[in-house]
């Protein structure tokens, strides 16, 4: 046991020790983003994408939802599919899974061992300067890891979400089947560019020469960037709200775990038709029915491409999908709302979804941010909807913004306040257990906790909340 947990640290150690963009800032320029090096170490590993039917999901928001609908959908249907996404909540296995089941530290550990000695010697030629690529990043590996595991499972198809952007991202080395963008929203644009129709630019970067584009951008000038796009590529689209709809069946005021969403879609594409009536959604948000469609249509190409998915699949896999930390309801009494929600655009969409329920007897909200992050725009959206603000640093990325820094950021938007504004009492925690502590403490039956700002402290306060169930139940 002893040496299994050494060996387990090592391989782990190996693995943190490289240069990691999603715990350190993001380079100024992009050139610190290739994708020879990529293609360089994927070749050492003998290629496994090449041989892997792969569906490839780029977007500002929505692609890991989006991923997990399709993957639901798929393994309802009997086909063996693999599921990649990032960052994780809570463990790095998470990010590697196959029919559901994530990949164990066994089977990661052995991944791992494959992967370092091609690893360690392109170290060695770049330290040598024999290799201008330079080191493998932890990106890139983990992104081999999961393209060697899915080779390794034998899986009929693999779902791969974007880490960021598209173009430079390490998972563009591969040649999809289909090409997804979910959305466009203001998120990275140091990196990607500061205008909606340069960052669709950059997602649009996945599009590969002949191959389906399935978009479910609404906007009028990054839609018309990623059309173009497809049109040099001689690629075939398919676009939310032209060529597919959604339309929702029931909505209103409830408690967050009474809710549940029927929708019907409509996918209307040159002499091809088909449609999909009173399907139910397990997850929350009114945002996740656009999800559903891109999701619905994705399917419906490969459909189309010859892949035998049964009709019963369709309403299987959505009514049983799960996708933790997107607008996650942990538990009522109090209620307990998870979100990922780390940009703009994904606050307004869990603003959206709270005022759809009938609001609590008192609202607390949890806070922390990255230091790259707009948190004056995040804020300002959710301030107003609370009594209780407890702001708080995340321990497990250095990218976490100063609570000092957060206490100013909320005053500035409080000073923006009507004079007859609800002002919400402000405090602060020096870490997430201490302010979850403290937000249970003030929480009543009827109360609502939710926590959102970043991946990171989802990830530190859902392992301490599944962590504490667990405990209980065990006991």
């Amino acid at each position: 046991m002893k040496d299994r947990v050494e060996t387990s640290n090592d391989a782990l150690n190996f693995l943190y020790g490289r240069i990691d963009y999603e715990r350190k800032d993001m380079p100024q320029r992009t050139r610190s983003f290739q994708l020879d090096r990529m293609r360089e170490l994927m070749r050492r590993l003998g290629n496994p994408q090449d041989h892997l039917k792969i569906i490839h999901i780029a977007g500002t928001k929505g692609k890991g939802s989006t991923a997990h609908m399709i993957a639901a959908v798929l393994s309802a249907g009997g086909l063996r599919c693999g599921l990649y996404t990032s960052p994780h909540l809570e463990t790095l296995e998470e990010r590697f899974v196959v029919d559901g089941h994530i990949c164990s530290a066994t089977e990661l550990i052995e991944l791992i061992g494959l992967i370092r000695p091609v690893v360690t010697e392109m170290d060695k030629l770049a330290d040598n300067g024999a290799d201008h690529t330079g080191r493998p990043t932890f990106f890139e590996i983990t992104t081999a890891i999961a393209l060697l595991f899915f080779y390794r499972q034998h899986v009929e198809l693999a779902i791969v979400e974007v880490g960021l952007g598209g173009r430079l991202d390490s998972t563009n080395i591969c040649h999809p089947c289909v090409s997804v963008i979910t959305s466009i929203s203001y998120d990275h644009v140091h990196l990607l560019g500061n205008t909606l129709a340069l960052i669709a630019a950059e997602k649009a970067g996945i599009i590969k020469p002949g191959v389906p584009v399935i978009s479910g951008v609404r906007q009028e000038e990054p839609q018309n960037t990623i059309r173009e796009i497809a049109r040099q590529h001689g690629c075939p689209i398919w676009t939310l709200q032209e060529d597919f709809h959604v339309q929702v069946r029931s909505a209103g005021l409830s408690r967050p775990s009474q809710q549940a969403q029927r929708f019907d879609c409509f996918l209307d594409i040159d002499a091809h038709q088909q449609s999909w009536s009173n399907l139910k959604l397990a997850l929350h948000g009114s945002h996740q029915l656009d999800n559903a469609a891109v999701a619905l249509a994705t399917l419906a190409c490969l459909q189309q491409q010859g892949w035998q998915i049964p009709p019963e699949a369709f309403p299987r896999g959505l009514a049983s999908v799960r996708c933790p930390a997107r607008i996650e309801v942990i538990s009522d009494h109090p209620t307990i709302v998870i979100d990922t929600a780390h940009n703009q655009a994904s606050v307004e969409s869990l603003v959206q979804y709270l005022a759809t329920q009938e609001r609590s007897s008192r609202q607390i909200l949890v806070f922390a941010a990255s230091c790259d992050k707009d948190v004056a725009g995040m804020l300002a959206l959710l301030l107003p909807c609370f009594d209780v603000i407890i702001l708080t640093r995340y321990a497990t990325n250095p990218r976490s913004l100063d609570i000092e820094q957060l206490e100013q950021e909320c005053q500035l938007v409080i000073d923006q306040f009507d004079s007859e504004a609800s002002i919400p009492f402000i405090e602060s925690s020096q870490d997430p257990g201490t302010a979850w502590q403290r937000a249970r403490q003030l929480a009543e039956a009827a109360d609502l906790i939710c926590v959102t700002g970043s991946f990171y402290l989802a990830g530190e306060i859902r392992s301490l909340i599944t962590g504490q169930h667990a405990a209980q139940i065990a006991s």
